[in-house]
């Protein structure tokens, strides 16, 4: 681009607020808000949160002497949607209704379309919201399983595996969407993808317990036994919720959530660790084959990311296990930041069409 274009990506979570400046495509600065928990618990609703939220990007740029003046674009984490396609999405009325209401989730994720509107009104540019969890590009023989009132959903780290799978593409000279990618992001949630054509068409549910085990999740159990633990009188609803999605994997098994330590453990002789450990990694694999199988075997790449894609222990296994179906690239860590800025930086240069929110789900069940 012939000018400097600035942005600002927003991107809230249960208890912090992370935000950073870019110009084009690179950071030029960057804070993490975390946010005291006893005072977001004074909240009687989510939403009351707002002005909080709000007010603390506000001082942490003024103590920085950072000024939104002039400001291009403001991106936020997207939340709380109906499902829709990978994408970027100007923030219209009704996905900034949806946002407030939190539509379809109640989650922070929803502050980013509105704090991205919000300084949008006051400083000028435009507001966006990129790739967000909401986004749904399952293939309709994706969502069957084994119960007609049950369908598979897609719950993915969207924002992230989209990044990943263009910044890859772009590496190797072609677009994502030429290309048939396998991604896993494996942090304290792991999501195995199979991207076809620039679509995510298929991945395991990171929410309600579906795919490998993960250092908070459970992943998928057997159904028998797991509703008589919810008949047994020892575990509320609640309970057992946490249990798949926060106090499950690498927790229930070893009580860390950290692979750091459990590589540590390993080191001092801990078999325990390491046959839970190479478990997660054993499941890993069998959902890339899986997506591979999804993807008619015709993979061009399988790219590791996420937190603890920095392990190489867990690198070096999972490589030695699934190397065969397509060349392996590592790109550890999160690039979530970069991937809203990046989103809004295509749009603003004209390299990527936006879409419009029509508060339309792209799937509403099956026509039967």
């Amino acid at each position: 681009m012939n000018k400097t274009v600035k942005i600002l990506a927003i991107n809230p979570g249960s208890t912090s607020t992370k935000v950073a400046m870019f110009e084009n495509d690179q950071k030029v600065f960057s804070f993490n808000i975390d946010h005291d928990a006893e005072v977001l618990k004074g909240y009687a609703e989510l939403q009351d949160q707002l002005p909080y939220r709000k007010e603390t990007i506000l001082n942490e740029l003024a103590k920085n002497n950072i000024s939104l003046a002039g400001v291009d674009a403001f991106v936020g984490r997207g939340g709380g949607l109906v499902s829709l396609e990978g994408g970027v999405y100007p923030v219209n009325d009704i996905l900034l209704h949806h946002a407030k209401i939190g539509f379809t989730v109640k989650h922070p994720a929803v502050f980013g379309a509105q704090l991205a509107h919000e300084f949008a009104q006051t400083y000028g540019g435009q507001a966006f919201v990129v790739n967000p969890p909401d986004v749904d590009e399952f293939e309709e023989v994706a969502r069957v399983c084994g119960l007609a009132k049950i369908c598979r959903e897609s719950k993915i780290h969207a924002l992230n595996q989209k990044e990943i799978g263009i910044r890859y593409a772009a590496a190797a000279g072609s677009r994502y969407e030429e290309m048939n990618l396998i991604i896993c992001h494996i942090g304290g949630g792991i999501s195995v993808t199979a991207h076809k054509k620039g679509r995510m068409v298929d991945s395991n549910d990171i929410a309600q317990g579906d795919g490998p085990m993960a250092p908070t999740r459970a992943g998928a159990v057997p159904a028998a036994p797991l509703i008589k633990l919810c008949f047994s009188g020892k575990y509320s609803q609640q309970d057992l919720l946490d249990l798949i999605s926060k106090n499950g994997g690498l927790v229930d098994h070893l009580g860390t959530s950290d692979a750091r330590e459990v590589v540590a453990r390993i080191g001092r002789g801990d078999q325990y660790a390491k046959l839970i450990y190479d478990a997660m990694i054993y499941q890993i694999a069998k959902s890339v084959g899986a997506c591979a199988a999804a993807l008619l075997g015709k993979v061009d790449g399988i790219i590791f990311t996420g937190g603890i894609s920095h392990d190489k222990y867990l690198v070096s296994q999972l490589s030695g296990m699934v190397d065969w179906i397509a060349p392996i690239t590592v790109m550890p860590g999160e690039f979530e930041m970069e991937a809203l800025a990046a989103g809004a930086l295509r749009v603003l240069s004209g390299q990527e069409q936006p879409k419009t929110y029509t508060g339309q789900p792209v799937w509403s069940g099956f026509a039967r």
